[in-house]
C-alpha cells in the first residue's frame, strides 16, 4: 500500500552542523492496518512523517503509494490522497473560522470553489450526524469557533475533517501528546473508531507505549534513522515494549 524505498534524508548538509537522518531506509506498510512508530526524540520519527506528507523532501529514495510515485509531489498534491493530524489541536483546524466552515472546508478538499459558497445547507446534516458520531455536542454548536473548542474538541475536530474524505492514508503525529490523560484517552477511542469505520490506513507516532500496543496493529521502533524492531502490536505487552524501549536509551546515552 505504502512502499519507501531507499530513503535518504540529511540536514545542513555540507556544513559542520550536518545531521543524517536516514540513509537507504525502506519500509513498507500494509492496507488498512495501523503501525504505530515509536523511539526516542531524534531518532527520525516526525522526519519520516514529514517526507511522506511532503513537508519536507527527501535527498534519494522513493514513496509509493497505492502503486503511485509521490516522490515528486508538491505536499498540497499528496493531500489529496493523505490526511494528517498534528500534535498541537490547532494546527489541523482554522481556529478564526467556525466548527461549521472548518467541516465544509474538509469537504471541498482537492475542490475548487468560492468562499462566499462554502457552505451548503443541503450538507447541514451530513455534518451533523458526521459529527454526532464524537459524541461531544458538536453538532449543536456548529457556529461557534473553533478558537473557543478545549484541546480535545479541536483534535477530535481535525480527526474527522482529516477522515471525511475516506483518504488512502492517515498519518498521526504524536496527535494526543498535548492533552490530558482523560481526554488523550477519548481522543484516542475516537480515533480507533474512524481508523476502523472507514478502514484507513493509518500511521500513528507515539510515546504512549500502552496506546502503541492498544491502538495499533503493528508496531516499529527507529533508533538513528533505522528500524530495530518491528513486531505484531498483539506480540507484545506493554512492559515488554518498555523495556526494549529503556534498553534502546540507555544504550544511547
Amino acid at each position: 500500500m505504502l512502499k519507501i524505498k531507499n530513503l535518504s534524508k540529511s540536514f545542513n548538509r555540507n556544513t559542520d552542523n550536518e545531521l543524517n537522518i536516514f540513509s537507504s531506509f525502506n519500509l513498507e506498510i500494509e492496507k488498512n492496518k495501523c503501525t504505530a512508530i515509536i523511539g526516542p526524540n531524534g531518532c527520525g520519527k516526525s522526519t519520516l512523517l514529514n517526507l511522506i506528507g511532503g513537508s519536507i523532501k527527501a535527498d534519494k529514495g522513493e514513496i509509493i503509494l497505492n502503486k503511485m510515485d509521490i516522490t515528486s509531489f508538491q505536499e498540497e498534491e499528496r493531500a489529496l490522497y493523505i490526511g494528517r493530524v498534528y500534535q498541537n489541536p490547532s494546527m489541523g483546524v482554522s481556529p478564526s473560522l467556525t466548527i461549521l466552515e472548518n467541516m465544509a472546508l474538509a469537504d471541498k478538499k482537492g475542490e475548487r470553489f468560492a468562499l462566499r459558497r462554502l457552505i451548503k445547507k443541503d450538507n447541514m446534516n451530513k455534518y451533523k450526524e458526521v459529527l454526532k458520531d464524537l459524541d461531544l455536542g458538536l453538532e449543536n454548536i456548529l457556529h461557534t469557533k473553533v478558537k473557543f473548542l478545549s484541546g480535545g474538541q479541536r483534535q477530535s475536530l481535525s480527526l474527522i475533517m482529516a477522515a471525511m474524505k475516506h483518504p488512502d492514508l492517515l498519518l498521526l503525529d504524536e496527535h494526543t501528546a498535548a492533552l490530558d490523560p482523560k481526554t488523550s484517552n477519548v481522543v484516542m477511542k475516537k480515533t480507533k473508531d474512524l481508523i476502523e469505520r472507514y478502514s484507513i490506513t493509518t500511521i500513528m507516532i507515539s510515546h504512549n507505549m500502552k496506546d502503541a500496543i492498544k491502538y495499533s496493529d503493528r508496531i516499529i521502533m527507529l533508533d538513528k534513522g533505522s528500524i530495530v524492531l518491528d513486531k505484531s502490536s498483539k506480540d507484545l505487552t506493554e512492559s515488554q515494549l518498555i523495556k526494549i524501549y529503556r534498553e534502546k536509551l540507555e544504550n544511547i546515552i
